[in-house]
């Protein structure tokens, strides 16, 4: 079972993480805190796997307890609004195992969590662009032709949508599978994702 602690000043997003984590049947969330002090207190109590904390929390912040949390063997996962790379860049040194924006869709939080237990870590995509912030070697078109490739549509139906011949549409994708060094369609759209290539 993975023990959770939770911090966030938020009452009701609190409420509504504890009951979604407790839902999962390889998980127990056995402590909630307001704020990253009481996160401390918590930690110290029940020597949780995980705690995962907002930043902005009055008292003490979620990366300052990240930080006292350094060298204690709890795996912190950040959970916040605010993609903002300074924050990360502080969190990465805090040794955090996890920067998730609150927008993700749940169950990616749970999935995170067995990640990181599992020894991985998890960061935002958008942060990672930020960090790296390599450049897109894909053109405008091709861009355009890979994300209609991600929303499922087949040669002929981006053909029709941007009004150019079929067989273009194949040089385009070729010319992307190239550029991005991937062998297929599949991993070309998770390469870009990766990267923080889809807005």
């Amino acid at each position: 079972m993975i023990r959770i602690i939770i911090a966030e000043d938020q009452q009701m997003l609190l409420g509504a993480l504890g009951s979604l984590l407790n839902l999962e049947e390889d998980m127990e969330v056995v402590g909630k805190a307001g704020n990253g002090k009481e996160a401390l207190t918590l930690v110290e109590e029940f020597n949780p796997d995980i705690c995962i904390m907002d930043i902005e929390m009055p008292g003490m912040t979620g990366l300052e307890a990240a930080e006292h949390l350094k060298e204690k063997n709890c795996k912190v996962i950040i959970l916040t609004t605010f993609s903002r790379s300074g924050y990360f860049q502080r969190a990465l040194k805090a040794g955090v195992k996890g920067y998730l924006l609150k927008d993700s869709p749940s169950e990616e939080l749970a999935n995170s969590i067995r990640s990181i237990m599992a020894g991985k870590r998890i960061y935002a995509p958008e942060l990672m662009d930020d960090l790296y912030s390599e450049e897109n070697p894909l053109t405008e078109r091709e861009k355009e032709v890979l994300g209609l490739v991600a929303e499922g549509m087949n040669t002929k139906e981006i053909a029709d949508q941007l009004s150019i011949k079929s067989g273009t549409v194949r040089n385009y994708i070729s010319t992307i599978l190239e550029k991005l060094n991937v062998k297929n369609r599949i991993e070309a759209i998770s390469q870009s994702k990766e990267k923080g290539w889809f807005k």
